[in-house]
């Protein structure tokens, strides 16, 4: 009898391209295992699974995370800015309204 298995996406965004691979695995597999089997770590080598979040449908998950039939899993790039400070930057830059 043939190991059950599950329809997946992997995805990783560059600024330069994308990277999207559909993936057929077994059931059980978890996001860590998933984004290993989808070549991802050697197409991008910057990538470093213990630094960049990963995620489902764009909600936070962990690498041991199992998957389920036609999850998408996305891995993140570091934010270049934090998002509060540019905000304050870009408050503190204009004049106060009177």
């Amino acid at each position: 009898m043939a190991e059950a298995s599950i329809q997946v996406q992997v995805c990783h965004a560059l600024p330069e391209r994308a990277f999207l691979r559909a993936l057929n695995v077994p059931v059980g597999t978890t996001v860590g295992q998933a984004v290993k089997l989808s070549g991802l770590l050697q197409e991008v080598p910057g990538i470093d699974l213990a630094v960049n979040l990963v995620g489902i449908y764009g909600k936070k998950k962990t690498l041991d995370t199992v998957l389920r039939e036609h999850d998408r899993v996305e891995v993140y790039r570091p934010l270049l800015a934090d998002p509060k400070e540019a905000r304050r930057r870009r408050a503190g830059s204009k004049p106060a309204k009177v």
